[in-house]
């Protein structure tokens, strides 16, 4: 009898449907916003191995039957930290824990992000839970050349589980965070130096005595890659002499760029434009002193109303607790101009779109990864929590923030 039971049991896992496997769930919302499109009034979204396998409305988006179903008052994509340092620098704010910056030499654009991620560093936890699924993260401000950075998932116990794409961007730095007066560069103008020497060199022909048989050093191999626009050049630039210099180095040898903290973008419109680059905007709130003085509240509405592709960022913070939190920072910018429905773009799908990985996160469409902030009100709202998460159709957060 024990015999036919198992052999029964066996049988029915075999042929259970697919909905009832651990990573299949369905979200229902009274307001999903899907940043597809319009939000849907009593939205479900249902997940299957991962990925979204159906969005709309409750009354023609069936739910497979034993399936786990989440509830919300609100519900939007996962939301995207377009640039961070979390994972590298710790919530501790000592040695051990910071390895967002080598101050060894001011160029090492062969430092990898990986090697240095640490998925249970307790701010990865503390981002999950206000529903941050994604993060561009990797090596922050203090040299000219810090290293590389990488765009993980939130929720894995391994760097190389968590990883999408193991290297993202180049990280570079330009302004006082990587001036040195006594080991170097001391000016601006070494800082400009520095980068077109090293991408000189590596656009440079192997020469005729046999060097093309030898392997290329690691750095060489990641610059031969930022001219071919493998990958791109972030630029950490906050004045606008600084941002003009990054534009300049883009022109010189067609490169990839990305502006990263932009300050003084909105003093750059027209230059920006023609450029045809992106901006990751530095946190809305950030403080305003030394290179970002000039800062203001309203520059996330200025860009989007010049039609300059934006995200914002949670960025790095040189003390406790080492990070801000990206839906607060699109809060303050919805308060200051930017319409709700962007700022929350600029958190999701555009932020998606400024790291190259809008074909798989950013919104709430068939066939994206199973990404789900789930919310008790309006999530630009101070006063609503986050009140689940889902990566990849994993429960991930069940805590209420």
């Amino acid at each position: 009898m024990i015999a036919r039971i198992a052999k029964l049991a066996a049988l029915a896992l075999a042929i259970a449907p697919a909905s009832l496997a651990a990573q299949d769930i369905a979200v229902r919302a009274e307001t999903l916003h899907t940043m597809e499109g319009p939000a849907i009034s009593d939205g479900v979204v249902v997940i299957r191995d991962g990925k979204i396998a159906a969005v709309g409305p409750a009354a023609s988006t069936a739910i497979p039957e034993g399936m786990e179903v989440l509830t919300a008052t609100v519900a939007t994509p996962g939301l995207v930290d377009a640039r961070t340092v979390v994972g590298l620098a710790g919530f501790m704010n000592q040695p051990h824990d910071q390895d967002q910056l080598d101050g060894s030499a001011p160029v090492q654009p062969q430092l990898r992000a990986i090697d240095g991620y640490n998925p249970e560093e307790e701010l990865v936890d503390w981002l999950r839970s206000f529903g941050v699924t994604t993060i561009h993260t990797g090596h922050g401000p203090g040299a000219v050349v810090s290293g590389q950075t990488m765009v993980a998932k939130t929720w894995a116990k391994t760097a190389d589980a968590a990883a999408i794409v193991p290297r993202a961007m180049i990280a570079a730095n330009l302004g006082p965070d990587a001036l040195d007066r006594e080991k170097g560069p001391g000016t601006r103008s070494k800082q400009i130096a520095l980068l077109r020497a090293a991408l000189t060199a590596a656009r440079a022909p192997a020469s005729a005595k046999g060097d093309e048989a030898k392997p290329d050093k690691l750095d060489m191999q990641v610059w031969r890659d930022v001219l071919a626009r493998r990958v791109p050049l972030m630029v950490t630039a906050n004045r606008a002499q600084d941002i003009m210099s990054a534009l300049r180095l883009k022109d010189e040898f067609g490169i990839d760029v990305v502006i990263d903290g932009g300050a003084e973008s909105y003093l750059l419109i027209d230059e920006l434009r023609e450029a045809g680059v992106t901006v990751i905007l530095h946190p809305t709130m950030a403080r305003h002193y030394g290179d970002m003085e000039n800062a203001s509240f309203a520059t996330a509405a200025t860009l989007r109303e010049a039609g300059i592709p934006f995200a914002l960022q949670s960025g790095y913070e040189g003390y406790v607790p080492k990070t801000r939190v990206i839906l607060w920072e699109a809060g303050w910018a919805a308060a200051n101009g930017l319409a709700p429905e962007h700022a929350l773009s600029a958190i999701t799908s555009d932020a998606a779109q400024a790291i190259g990985m809008a074909d798989r996160v950013g919104s709430l469409k068939v066939g994206k990864d199973g990404d789900v902030a789930l919310f008790d009100g309006d999530p630009l709202e101070y006063a609503s929590h986050v009140t689940a998460v889902v990566i990849d159709g994993r429960v991930a957060s069940r805590v209420t923030r």
